[in-house]
């Protein structure tokens, strides 16, 4: 049965739990909650000191208060780990209950300090006690007095019993501490976030991304630096003696900076002087450095630069620091690159604005709908319309378009397919101008735009006119006299006394071979005319091969010994009749030949030869000439066009008219050479079928 004294102690001891239990739950900031869970204790249990070690949910020491007497000190961190590590807080934190040591000079679980040498204050007597909450051990509490056994047991019973009502409220104050400054980290990186996201450009964001970087932080300097080949370069500083970093450089690797910029990792430094990784490329002119925090800029991957922050005003940078650096060196490195991506863009846009207004060729820009939005100079000055007046017309007001080129709602255009062609532009004096249109999708000033090139092609008309002229006054004017001249010869033939034709014959054979290659390309210039016009093919029998080719060799002959040249044939035994317009064939035939003798040197040589291949008889000419270089294999088939550097004379007509007349027929002509070692001209002509046979022994 208790007695009034044991019931007397109790209720003092309810008394004092409770008055316990309302100084650490009536507040919530975790400094203030452990500041008065050590006076409680000291006030109520006795002791010269008491200090509290407050541990995360891994076990790990987050914070830790002492007080002497009255008065607040702050745990080192080299003191707190070896209290966790050795000392007799560590000791109750593994085995979760509390001790009494009456002589810590005789206890190994107490960390000797030098405060507990025997000339300072000697041995005390501690009791320390695990700080527990929902069945986790939040921390440890510890109290000391000067003076060894000034401790009893019930006073570690009392100790702990402030200890179970205290571990709730350190919980709770914890909890909304780091809450607190989770809030804090949040709000920070999100107004990083929002700010830098304010302006493109360059010069903006690294004031925007400096700027945020001192509010987050409150330090007073903070510098962005570039990686720049093997180098940072500091573009960008704000704060004090901000001027004497821009500038500066630091090699990959070289000092805190340079380490964090080579390995993409950040650094926090408390204390430079305690670092072996800072140098002289660590500091700057004017700013006296005494803690550090280097984050790298970080873009897709890749670092890019680096965010250093010196100097925080509290002495020590946050716990909370390295993350909110980090979050705000991710947020820049997305940031900058937008940034750089915008000024190339605007770069190849202001390019694209020069170009436009800079090109010889009139080029207009136009929506969707066909409303012209730009005009060049070289527009204006063709059309006759000021760039205003432009504005106000559509596309088609401009010139006739060809919607079966363009499509009817654009479609070939929206298909990112250009389309070409030739049109007549209206110019503002109503006269009308021949032109060739190129059109194409392009962007321009960040709008899906067409870009219309209107091409003056007025002198280029003006000469086909006359190419057009000139081919029919060499038809109608050169045709009926080679007849006549053709037709006297065979009669002067007929003339020459028989004693005399011999020597006559040569004579005339010469005039008449002259007159025959007058006559193929008067022939050739008809063809060129009526094929390109799109006519068909329409003098076709069935021609026999062999004898063609045969027939052709021989009336070369005389121009390939005139030249030394020598001219052969490879042939086979048999080949089938060709569907051909015979003269026409015969013609190319003859054009690639004499075409071949004319780029062969002396003593070179020609060789004609044909086989049979899939319903198709494939002729070829061969040569040992300079060759025909790949890129004008193509050109040399071109009306009017001559081999580049070549002073061979001609029209250039002769070949267009052989890949007319063959593709008029439906086959295909082609050259296989190389430069220096001679060409070969390939061509086909179909064979001509049973029926086609008989119709042409019918008609002869």
């Amino acid at each position: 049965m208790s007695t009034p004294k044991d019931q007397d102690r109790t209720r003092q001891l309810l008394e004092l739990l409770y008055h316990v239990s309302r100084e650490v739950a009536t507040a919530l900031d975790l400094r203030t909650v452990l500041q008065r869970v050590l006076y409680e204790a000291i006030q109520n249990v006795g002791g010269e000191r008491c200090s509290v070690v407050v541990l995360d949910d891994a076990g790990k020491a987050v914070d830790a208060t002492i007080v002497y007497g009255t008065e607040m000190h702050e745990h080192t961190t080299q003191q707190l780990r070896e209290t966790m590590e050795r000392g007799l807080a560590g000791w109750v934190i593994r085995n979760h209950r509390g001790v009494y040591i009456p002589d810590t000079s005789k206890d190994e679980r107490w960390l000797i300090r030098p405060d507990d040498a025997l000339n300072k204050s000697g041995a005390k007597s501690a009791i320390c006690v695990p700080l527990q909450a929902r069945e986790k051990l939040v921390g440890v509490l510890t109290l000391v007095h000067p003076i060894p056994n000034s401790f009893n047991a019930e006073q570690l019973d009392l100790m702990q019993a402030i200890a179970d009502q205290a571990g709730i409220a350190i919980l709770n104050a914890r909890l909304y501490t780091e809450s607190q400054r989770q809030a804090r980290v949040m709000t920070a990186l999100a107004e990083g976030a929002t700010a830098m996201n304010v302006s493109l450009r360059m010069e903006d964001l690294h004031q925007r991304i400096l700027i945020q970087t001192m509010q987050a932080l409150l330090v007073e300097t903070v510098a962005l630096g570039m990686i720049e080949g093997e180098f940072v370069v500091f573009r960008a500083a704000a704060g004090q003696n901000a001027g004497n970093i821009i500038g500066r450089q630091i090699a990959l690797g070289e000092g805190i900076a340079g380490l964090a910029a080579r390995d993409g990792r950040a650094v926090v430094v408390q204390d430079v002087t305690q670092e072996k990784h800072f140098s002289e490329a660590d500091k700057f002119s004017g700013v006296e450095m005494r803690a550090l925090l280097v984050s790298p800029i970080q873009s897709q991957g890749r670092v890019i630069g680096i965010l250093e922050a010196i100097n925080p005003i509290a002495k020590t940078f946050d716990p909370d620091a390295l993350l909110v650096m980090a979050g705000i060196g991710g947020f820049a490195g997305s940031a900058i690159q937008n940034a750089q991506l915008f000024e190339k863009l605007q770069a190849a846009h202001q390019r694209y604005r020069e170009l436009f207004e800079d090109s010889i060729d009139p080029m207009v820009i136009t929506d969707w709908e066909g409303n012209i939005l730009e005009a060049n100079r070289q527009a204006a000055l063709l059309s006759g319309y000021t760039a205003e007046q432009l504005h106000e017309l559509t596309i088609d007001q401009l010139h006739e378009v060809n919607w079966t080129k363009i499509g009817a709602e654009f479609e070939t255009l929206r298909e990112n397919r250009s389309a070409a062609y030739e049109s007549s532009l209206s110019a503002q004096d109503d006269s009308h101008i021949p032109i060739e249109v190129h059109a194409q999708r392009v962007e321009f000033e960040e709008a899906d735009s067409i870009q219309w090139i209107l091409r003056d092609i007025t002198q280029r008309k003006e000469m086909e006119g006359l190419r057009s002229d000139l081919t029919s006054m060499i038809y109608h004017d050169l045709r009926s006299p080679l007849a006549n001249i053709t037709s006297s010869l065979d009669i002067l033939y007929t003339m020459v006394p028989e004693e005399d034709r011999e020597t006559v014959l040569s004579i005339i054979k010469i005039a008449e071979n002259s007159t025959e290659r007058i006559q193929r390309l008067v022939n050739s210039l008809l063809d060129v005319n009526r094929l390109e016009s799109g006519q068909p093919v329409v003098n076709q029998k069935a021609v026999d091969s062999l004898r063609l080719i045969r027939q052709a060799v021989i009336d070369m002959q005389p121009v390939a010994n005139g030249r030394r040249q020598k001219l052969d044939s490879e042939l086979p035994e048999a080949l089938p009749s060709i569907w051909a317009d015979e003269d026409m064939a015969r013609r190319v035939l003859i054009n690639l030949l004499e075409n071949s003798s004319k780029f062969t040197p002396t003593e070179g040589e020609i060789c004609v030869g044909a086989g049979q291949e899939d319903g198709w008889v494939h002729l070829w000419v061969k040569d040992t000439g300079p060759g025909i270089p790949p890129a004008e294999q193509e050109r040399v088939f071109d009306k009017f066009t001559r081999l580049r550097g070549s002073s061979k004379p001609g029209l250039g007509i002769g070949l267009a008219f052989c890949r007319l007349a063959v593709q008029g027929h439906g086959g295909r002509i082609w050259i296989e050479s190389d430069s220096g070692k001679g060409a070969e001209f390939h061509f086909t002509f179909p064979v001509a079928t049973g029926e086609q046979m008989a119709t042409s022994i019918a008609a002869d």
